[in-house]
């Protein structure tokens, strides 16, 4: 597999895996981005009640499943129960590292406070250093993340900034995700040489997804592996 730090190769990046054809955030979404040759997939990671770590984009179950409620109220086997479409469960972090191990690597988006030490504990044990990245709109988790352990890669993502590339160097981020629009070719150079690597999301239409990587970006997030 390719070095995540090589500033010359480019990253096609499942969002919640191949989430245009298949339920956001379930094996079944992780399996079809794997298939279509993704380089990293993404997911979210949210905490239950009952402390485990488990794969999914809301603070609720509502939109993503046939349940209600807050997914931090609910136990791992409350979870479970439920359909997250196509008869899909709610995966656990580890269910998704096992399916992908090997065969693509991670971007795990932090959507909760207090979670970064089970994150790093996870990735420390399983020694995910060269397959995964942390990342979040937050800079404090980044932050939280670096000083427990310095060799996790962590990602900064914007939407809009006057000067991503401080906040990321700021918060000790390896890359900077702003959204789309605020791409520019100045921009990734500026990053590159302050040794970040660009990210930018999300990404659909194979046209747009052309004119990003002539920018120099490291790597988009897709909804649709097969188009990039």
């Amino acid at each position: 597999m390719t070095d995540m730090q090589d500033q010359n190769f480019f990253f096609k990046i499942a969002h919640r895996g191949a989430s245009a054809y298949e339920p956001e955030n379930t094996l079944r979404s992780f399996e079809r981005a794997i298939d279509l040759n993704t380089d990293l997939i993404e997911f979210d990671v949210r905490q239950s009640i009952d402390g485990h770590l488990v794969v999914i984009h809301d603070n609720t179950v509502d939109r993503t499943t046939d349940g209600t409620g807050l997914v931090a109220l609910k136990t791992l086997s409350e979870l479970k129960e439920l359909n997250a479409g196509k008869g899909e469960k709610v995966p656990t972090l580890n269910e998704v590292l096992d399916c992908g191990r090997g065969r693509a690597k991670f971007v795990l988006e932090l959507k909760e406070n207090g979670i970064e030490d089970k994150i790093v504990d996870i990735i420390s044990k399983n020694e995910l250093f060269d397959e995964a990245f942390v990342v979040s709109f937050k800079p404090n988790r980044l932050k939280m993340i670096k000083e427990l352990e310095p060799k996790v890669k962590t990602g900064l993502i914007l939407f809009a900034s006057l000067d991503p590339v401080r906040l990321a160097k700021n918060c000790g981020a390896d890359v900077v995700a702003p959204f789309r629009w605020f791409i520019t070719k100045g921009l990734v150079e500026r990053a590159r040489e302050n040794g970040l690597q660009t990210f930018t999301w999300t990404v659909d239409e194979t046209l747009k997804a052309q004119s990003l990587k002539k920018t120099g970006v490291s790597g988009i997030v897709t909804n649709r592996p097969d188009i990039i």
